[in-house]
């Protein structure tokens, strides 16, 4: 049995943790220590979405998942060939700036931990600070970019946001480009 402790880790970090150590083991029992109801949740849909099975319970004021990876021969695994993310804000959705923002980040650092990539991240309008000027997420796109993702920022935008010459990550591109690349897309993703 693979034991995890994600105590004091919020998310997407625990379902992350996890996965790692489902995926080290060829089949067995992963334990997931976590201490709130919505880890415990995140851990119970992710068990599931992968087809194994899973019990919950409540140990010592935290919460208990424990997930058995068993071998499944009928399953398939479906892959993109052309993932495409489009960000078009420096926060994600449309409620709280200062959650909004921490969103934003934690979906960019779960990018980088899919099995299946993008192949480009598209930042437009406010979300080309997130390659420039916003810190929270500069390292997580450089990490995208190194792992072959194409990472490229609106240049209108930039020069309108006056960030044209901070690009930390990618490269500028014009509005046809951005055009081709969500056409030429099997799977499109918008933020």
């Amino acid at each position: 049995m693979v034991k995890v402790n994600a105590v004091g880790f919020v998310c997407p970090v625990p379902v992350i943790m996890t996965k790692k150590a489902l995926n080290e083991i060829a089949e067995g029992e992963v334990e997931v220590l976590v201490d709130n109801e919505t880890a415990k949740q995140n851990l119970e849909k992710l068990a599931k979405e992968l087809g194994y099975e899973f019990k919950s319970c409540e140990v010592d004021g935290n919460f208990q998942v424990v997930i058995n990876k068993k071998p499944n021969e009928d399953k398939k695994e479906t892959k993109e060939e052309n993932i495409v993310v489009v960000i078009d804000s420096d926060q994600m959705g449309k409620g709280d700036e200062e959650l909004g923002k921490i969103l934003v980040k934690g979906f960019i650092y779960s990018l980088t931990e899919m099995e299946t990539l993008p192949k480009t991240v598209i930042l437009y309008n406010k979300g080309v600070l997130l390659a420039t000027v916003n810190e929270n997420t500069i390292e997580d796109l450089k990490k995208l970019e190194s792992m072959g993702v194409e990472v490229i920022s609106c240049g209108t935008c930039a020069n309108y946001y006056h960030v044209q010459d901070k690009l930390q990550v990618g490269s500028l591109t014009n509005m046809y480009t951005i055009v081709d690349r969500q056409f030429k897309a099997t799977k499109l993703i918008r933020v």
